[in-house]
Parts: structure tokens; sequence; C-alpha cells
């Protein structure tokens, strides 16, 4: 994908002539790009406002709209949302990984395992036992990738290779420690991970520091295009923006902070987020990534090494997987046999796929992995109040998955018999 695609996902068509857009010249901008079949975030936003409107119209005496419900969303968007970065960028270069749940549970019982106290526990202090849990992963993840770019073999065949593998490390592990299988956490600073709230204040504290740096890269953006002779967009929508995230942002502090505060599960959730958006959008690695999933042999002439970006991004993928992981079991108090089944795998690519980006490659925001998350996690959350047993919500998570595919595939072709991509 050359940079005037990926210039092009990130916000309207400009012209050259270094002058400010009317709000006219924008919308029908907008508008095109539409019709053309660039939908952007446009189908996730209207599908998360049907679900939240479909949901708590049914589970609106379940107390779905209640302040604690709403901090529970957020503890479970936390977990899903770290796994699905990583995921964002391995379906950026168009491949798969269906590894992500147990090489995030290799993670977090490493983790555990290290942190074990007493005469026969290894007694390593909370940030070196993290420290030596993502890099056990990140290791995994260029096993992986390596198989891939090396031997030839595809990453679906890898990586469900690597999701048995690593299923029977997690079950070896915890059985070994523990007759039981159960191991719980000890460290109160792990334990805490995904079951402390940030004081009050500090919430506002987070919320101005974001607003602020929102508005001053919104300025210097305008400023740099201004000096690049790019087209600007109108004065008008910079500052609609920056008022529209306040106020969304403003009202979500507000209403965590009526009940435990915001989780601090979140904010290392979205701190992440932020660096991996940084390094995809405003990094010479972040544009080969996009090269390598939109046209893999064009970036290979172009000089790009691209056996060495999809091992950085199956890196990634692991990388975060053990992010996920450890807020995952922080929650729950423990790890176990059972650590990485369930749906994770499922919830965590379903929300990077939900969330807009595409699995054919090249096209995609990290952005998408908190929005799918939140897709994601709204509909369990709702299906959980209202009871459905695990079959409906199979169901329902599969459908939900579908009709992201199917929009993927209606843009991909809009796009194509347009000419825009």
């Amino acid at each position: 994908m050359s940079d005037m695609t990926k210039a092009r996902q990130a916000g309207p068509i400009e012209a050259g002539g270094g002058k400010q857009q009317t709000l006219g010249e924008y919308v029908n901008a907008w508008w095109s790009r539409i019709k053309g079949g660039d939908l952007g975030s446009l189908p996730i936003i209207i599908g998360l406002i049907l679900i939240i409107g479909i949901f708590g119209y049914l589970a609106f005496d379940k107390n779905f709209f209640s302040a604690r419900n709403y901090v529970n969303l957020l503890l479970q968007v936390s977990g899903i949302t770290a796994i699905a970065t990583g995921v964002v960028f391995v379906l950026l270069i168009g491949e798969i990984d269906l590894s992500i749940a147990f090489v995030g549970a290799v993670g977090s019982v490493t983790m555990t395992l290290l942190l074990t106290q007493g005469e026969e526990g290894l007694n390593w202090p909370w940030y070196a036992a993290v420290g030596a849990a993502m890099l056990v992963t990140t290791l995994i993840g260029l096993l992986h990738g390596a198989i891939i770019t090396r031997a030839g073999v595809p990453s679906f065949v890898v990586t469900l290779a690597g999701l048995l593998a690593w299923s029977g490390v997690v079950l070896i592990l915890t059985t070994q420690y523990s007759k039981a299988g159960t191991i719980v956490i000890q460290d109160p600073v792990v334990k805490g991970v995904a079951n402390a709230f940030l004081p009050k204040i500090w919430g506002w504290i987070v919320y101005a520091v974001v607003i602020i740096g929102f508005a001053a890269t919104e300025f210097y953006q305008r400023a740099s295009k201004a000096r690049q002779n790019l087209s600007i967009k109108p004065m008008g929508i910079s500052l609609f923006q920056i008022i529209g995230l306040a106020v969304i942002a403003g009202a979500a502090v507000w209403y965590a902070n009526t009940d435990r505060g915001v989780p601090v599960s979140i904010m290392i959730s979205l701190v992440f987020l932020f660096f991996w958006l940084f390094i995809a959008n405003r990094t010479r690695f972040g544009r080969y990534v996009y090269a390598v999933g939109g046209n893999p042999e064009a970036a290979r002439r172009a000089g790009i090494n691209v056996n060495m970006i999809r091992i950085a991004c199956f890196m990634i993928s692991s990388f975060m997987a053990s992010v996920g992981g450890i807020i995952l079991a922080s929650r729950l108090g423990s790890v176990s046999t059972n650590t990485g089944g369930g749906n994770l795998l499922l919830n965590s690519i379903a929300a990077a796929v939900v969330g807009g980006t595409s699995l054919f490659g090249g096209t995609g925001r990290v952005t998408s992995a908190l929005l799918g998350a939140l897709v994601i996690a709204s509909v369990e959350n709702g299906m959980g109040l209202m009871g459905w047993n695990s079959g409906v919500k199979f169901v329902v998570n599969g459908m939900v998955l579908l009709a992201a595919v199917l929009v993927d595939a209606y843009s991909r072709r809009s796009r194509a018999s347009s000419g825009i991509a």
C-alpha cells in the first residue's frame, strides 16, 4: 500500500493548494469516499450504537446502563483490547495468528510461577516477572514469524500448531506446580492491575492530558500540512472533533467516577494502544507494514525487507497477547489449566475484524482494536445480563463477525470498482 493510500485512510481526500477547505468541500470529499467504498469507522460506530440500543432495551430492567455495569464493561474491554491491538498488525500484513490466546496464557502462567513465594517459590519481584513473561511471549512470536518466513509455511498452519503446542505448555506448567491445576497470583501489584481504580481526581487529570494532547496534535498537523502546501480541513471540523472527544471522554470519566472509578487495566490497554497507533501512523515501520499488506511484491521491489516486517508483526502480536493475558489473569486472581481457553481467541480476532481491520491485509487502523472490543464486550455483557446460554452466545458472536467480514468484502469490492484501491 502506498503512502497516499494510507493517508486516504486517515482522513478525507485532500487536494494540494495549501489552503483551508470549505465545509462543503470537506463534506463532498467525505461523501465521495463513502460512495467509493472507503467506509472507515462508520459501520462499526453505527453497529455499536445499535448494539447498545438493542441490549439497553432488552436488559434495561437488568441495569445494563448502570454505572456498575459500565465499569464492568470497561474491565471486560481492557484485556480484549490489548490482545486485539497485536492482532491488528498481523491482519494488516494479510496473515492470521490463531495462537494468541494460549501465547498470552503462557505469559501469564510464566509470570505467576516467577511470582510464587515461599520456600519452593522463585520470589521474583513483580516487574522482573512481568518483564520475563513479555520477553518469553515475544520470543514465541519471533519463532512463529521465523518459521512462516523462512520455511514458507502458511501462518494459519504455524499458529494453529502453536495453539495446540502452547495450550499443552500451559497444561504442563500448571499441573506440575499444582495438582489442582490452579495457581493463585500472590503479588499485590499484579493483582491490582485489573482490580484497582484511579482516584477520581486522577481520572480527570488523565482526561485533561488526553484532550490537551489530542488538541495539540490536531493543530500541529494543521500547521504541518500548511507548510507542505496541502489542503487543510475546515477549522470548524477540527474544533468539532476536539469538543466531541472532550464531551464523550468527559462523560465516560464522570460516569465511571459515580461507581468505582476508571479501571487501571483500561488505562494500561489505552497506553499501549496509543503507542502502537503512533508506530503505525507516524513511523517508517508503520508505512512498511501497510505496504507489505497492500502489495508484498511491490514492497519487496521498493527495497522493504518483507520477511523482517512479517516477523516483527508476529512479535508484536505475541507481546500484546502477554499484556492481555496478564490483565485477564489479574482479574481472575489466578491462572489454571484452562487459561487461554474458552472464546478468548474468537473474541480477540473478532474485535480486530469487527473494528474494521481487513482480513485481506493493508487496510485498517490500530484503533480498530478498541472499537471492536467495545462491540464484542457489549454483546457479551448484554447476553450475560439476559442469561442466554453458551450456544446462543456463540451463534450471536458468529453472526456479528460474519456481518463485519461481509461489510469488509463489500467495501473492498466497491473501492476496487471505483478505482480508489
